[in-house]
């Protein structure tokens, strides 16, 4: 008498449903959009994002060229090492034209929607003021920052924290004559769902705060 081979199964039942409506969120786009892009329904995208409906190979990869991301990003399982960073080899970068050091301390997985930053602002810095979906934290470290918030000023210094909504005009800036460093934490998409970072974006070297910073700039080509 024969036997089937037995079925595999998979670790982990991944919830595409969730992972496709986070990422359309987070992009800004309606289904409308996703669907014109992508080539579906919207009414077959709102059954895929509620899990009511599973997507063929091909559907999903069109829904994830729409949303600009590999199809890994909906099935790929997060590492745990994957999260931690270390204070001696830390990604650090600067955003072309900006005097601000940044440390990454987060990282990007499936479903993903917070970033998370150490910024090392220099004496005189001054942002201009934006606007934008999501919200934003920070905390001050070390230094003092003079923050603005719908044309509120207030002056924060370490042990201080402020959490408002993104779409709040804000601008900051550090008018004393030492660097400042705060911990900023967001919803704003900083790097692309597979890690790298946009082209504005250059690495500085881990000795950086000595004044000494070697830059190359990371190009995601």
């Amino acid at each position: 008498m024969s036997t089937q081979p037995a079925r595999a199964t998979p670790d982990v039942d991944t919830r595409i449903g969730v992972l496709i409506r986070a990422r359309r969120k987070q992009l800004g786009l309606t289904l409308q959009q996703l669907g014109e892009a992508s080539g579906l329904s919207v009414g077959y995208l709102s059954q895929v994002e509620r899990d009511n409906a599973t997507p063929t190979l091909g559907s999903l990869a069109g829904i994830a060229r729409a949303l600009g991301v590999g199809l890994d990003y909906f099935v790929a399982q997060p590492r745990a090492e994957d999260g931690l960073t270390r204070a001696e080899s830390r990604q650090q970068f600067s955003i072309a034209g900006s005097s601000i050091i940044y440390e990454r301390l987060g990282t990007e997985f499936p479903g993903s929607q917070l970033s998370s930053f150490v910024l090392t602002v220099p004496p005189g810095y001054s942002s201009e003021t934006v606007s934008h979906e999501g919200e934003e934290l920070i905390y001050i470290l070390e230094g003092t920052i003079t923050q603005y918030l719908d044309g509120e000023e207030m002056v924060m210094k370490a042990g201080d924290s402020l959490h408002y909504r993104g779409n709040t005009p804000h601008a900051w800036k550090n008018t004393t004559d030492i660097p400042a460093r705060l911990l900023w934490t967001g919803t704003l998409t900083v790097f692309g769902a597979n890690g790298q970072a946009n082209n504005r974006i250059e690495l500085v070297s881990p000795d950086k705060a000595s004044g000494n910073s070697t830059r190359r700039t990371k190009s995601n080509s």
